[in-house]
């Protein structure tokens, strides 16, 4: 009788917690309650944290066997194998499908009207990729590779499906760690980005008026995501299956003619490849490979990257002040990172705290957008050189 209990407590997670590096899990364990807490109490992204989360807690009670990596030479070469119910789910992650589903979703869900009408607000999501390429300097500084410096420092571009699929690409064992980290920053855009916008800019700066924006025409709304998509990926072939997919699903929206495509595009495949993902992401924070020094490393770096990208937004829209007639609120300059709406609604907050006339959200929007533009072609570079 003895012996049997021995084997049954031998095979539960309780055994493996009891073990030297227990403490491990039970960490991972905390902070996949905290995700929740944050997901469901402050709704801090919750369509992915949720997920993630949940993820995270079940793949670190030990025993599960839910994602399980092994690498195995094949010609020559490591190729990494997955199984368990999240291993199955992971391959659409690391061959790169459900981040550009995610951009097909994005794309019939976004209106590009407010950068059509305003296009040298594409310039403000371009400044404000300059985090990104900043933060890889750093990371290499931190001794990390090219490749997975170039993972880390496109955090900066807030823009979640974009870091997944550059870090599943290039750097997949840092693939948790960049993933919680680029949604987490997004989810404190409300946080983090309004006292950099009162230091960057004066009072004065904040209470400018913006002009309406003109109408932009629906053969404008159909053309644009087919010139962009043709330039964009002639030039950085590698940027196609976000740059693609993106401008594919905006198509679809603009089109009029497939409302049924943009209803599955846009929610339905959106939201189911969005549990998904965060279910796979969640399962590669197993405690022995997430608790690691290199994960804090990248954590701050990625705070660093969202911060600097920022700013540089801010500060493209004062430069732009300087040399044109048209005056802009450099408000909206932080809009330029891609986490879409929510950086273009702290704009628009900023702004009305400022001046009670103000009215930032649709000129916002148009950095914004481009950011989410900015950030796909930032990445297509990284991958074309590193992948």
């Amino acid at each position: 009788m003895i012996d049997i209990l021995n084997k049954l407590f031998e095979s539960s997670g309780l055994f493996t917690i009891f073990e030297a590096d227990g403490w491990k899990y039970i960490i991972m364990i905390i902070i996949a309650l905290t995700l929740l807490y944050l997901a469901i109490f402050k709704k801090f992204e919750p369509y992915l944290l949720i997920p993630i989360g949940f993820a995270m807690l079940l793949v670190n009670i030990p025993g599960t066997n839910l994602f399980v990596k092994e690498t195995i030479m094949e010609n020559g070469q490591e190729v990494n194998h997955y199984s368990g119910l999240f291993g199955y789910l992971y391959y659409g992650v690391s061959y790169g499908i459900y981040p550009s589903l995610i951009f097909l979703g994005i794309g019939a869900t976004t209106d590009f009207g407010p950068l059509l009408a305003r296009p040298k607000s594409m310039l403000l999501g371009a400044a404000a990729q300059i985090g990104i390429f900043i933060t890889f300097l750093g990371a290499i500084l931190f001794n990390f590779t090219g490749p997975e410096s170039a993972a880390i420092g496109i955090i900066g571009g807030a823009d979640g499906p974009t870091a997944i699929l550059l870090s599943s690409q290039l750097a997949p064992h840092l693939l948790g760690a960049i993933s919680i980290a680029a949604y987490s920053y997004m989810a404190l855009v409300p946080i983090i980005q309004p006292p950099l916008i009162r230091v960057f800019t004066s009072k004065k700066e904040r209470q400018i008026e913006m002009t309406q924006l003109r109408d932009v025409s629906k053969k404008e709304k159909i053309l644009f995501p087919v010139i962009v998509a043709l330039i964009t990926i002639i030039l950085i072939p590698s940027s196609a299956p976000i740059i693609g997919m993106l401008m594919l699903g905006n198509l679809i929206k603009e089109s009029g003619v497939v409302p049924n495509l943009v209803s599955a595009s846009g929610k339905t495949i959106l939201y189911t490849v969005t549990i998904l993902l965060g279910a796979s992401i969640g399962a590669t924070t197993k405690a022995t490979n997430f608790l690691q020094a290199e994960t804090l490393m990248i954590i701050g770096l990625g705070l660093f990257a969202f911060i600097v990208a920022t700013i540089f937004g801010i500060l493209g829209a004062k430069l732009m002040n300087l040399v044109s007639k048209e005056k802009i609120n450099p408000i909206i300059g932080a809009a330029g990172v891609s986490a879409v709406p929510m950086a273009a609604r702290v704009a628009m907050k900023e702004g009305k705290i400022a001046n009670p006339n103000n009215y930032l959200l649709m000129h916002a929007m148009g950095p914004n957008v481009a950011g989410v533009i900015g950030s796909a072609i930032a990445a297509g570079l990284l991958l074309s050189y590193f992948g």
